[in-house]
């Protein structure tokens, strides 16, 4: 950390919704810049959106890697799962010693640990962070695990910035274990929802099943629990999906197997593929060709 001002540059490696949603509520005081590389920009039907969202968010639109990161103090990764670990390795060569390199993916403990080890050789300092629920509304507020030698260094920054950062440990993979071991339950039950709800509806049986549920859980709203699961496969299923291909990773390094984790990565990723984005089975169903 190279600050001597108690000031600090901060570039965000990836700007889609979880960068979005902190940097539109950090508190900027304990920043004297703020900028954002999005590896998309150069993709013509992207860039007017990573453009508008930092404008928005009041953040600098870097168009290279290099004007994001050479000067920076702090780096926050927040890109898809399946690309945390190339953007670490294409990331290492502009970071000086000395910089904090926090990483918000949702990557197995193994990923994360070859991430750093792709970083620290440079004298970079890998934290390894969690995001342990959705970023909206909360932001900046969003509940965040650290893990890493430096973790509480990057927590007491954080939580100058306005973020509620909580350290679980000294080893990185720490925080990543705890959100993807968690996934498997979370995503898993959104798959299987999504499965029960679309079989019963093509059945025909939809509200047999339904009343089922309610007597059995009656404590679970299922006709809202529906429209919330496909809504949000619909939206998020492509990160997702690739998320809880880094949760299967996770679980079969463990030695366990990790059918589970796989088919909920696949359902995630079918139904986030559809050119929909809707809370309606009919319309998921209509997506799928299938009435």
């Amino acid at each position: 950390m190279t600050s001597t001002d108690g000031k600090f540059a901060l570039a965000l490696s990836g700007f889609g919704e979880a960068a979005s949603a902190f940097a539109s509520g950090w508190n900027r005081e304990t920043l004297h810049s703020l900028g954002a590389f999005d590896e998309k920009i150069d993709v013509a039907g992207e860039r007017k959106a990573i453009i508008d969202r930092c404008g928005r968010d009041a953040v600098a639109c870097c168009n290279t890697p290099r004007d994001a990161y050479a000067d920076a103090d702090i780096v926050v990764s927040l890109v898809y799962a399946d690309r945390a670990l190339d953007a670490a390795k294409d990331t290492a060569q502009y970071l000086r010693a000395g910089t904090l390199y926090i990483d918000g993916n949702s990557c197995s403990p193994q990923t994360k640990a070859r991430a750093a080890s792709a970083l620290e050789p440079g004298g970079t300092d890998y934290i390894d962070m969690a995001i342990m629920a959705p970023v909206h509304p909360k932001k900046e507020k969003t509940p965040v695990l650290l893990a890493g030698p430096k973790a509480e260094q990057a927590a007491a920054i954080l939580a100058e910035m306005g973020m509620t950062p909580r350290v679980v440990g000294d080893r990185v993979g720490q925080a990543s274990a705890i959100k993807l071991t968690r996934s498997v339950m979370i995503k898993g039950m959104e798959a299987v929802v999504a499965e029960c709800f679309l079989a019963a509806r093509l059945g025909g049986v939809e509200d047999e099943v339904l009343a089922s549920l309610e007597a059995s859980d009656p404590d679970i709203d299922w006709q809202k629990k529906r429209a919330y699961t496909m809504d949000r496969m619909t939206v998020h299923g492509r990160r997702r999906a690739a998320e809880m291909v880094e949760a299967a990773n996770m679980v079969a390094e463990l030695g366990l197997p990790d059918d589970m984790a796989r088919a909920t990565a696949k359902w995630e990723r079918l139904l986030g593929d559809l050119p929909v984005e809707s809370d309606s089975v009919d319309e998921v169903l209509a997506a799928l060709g299938k009435i």
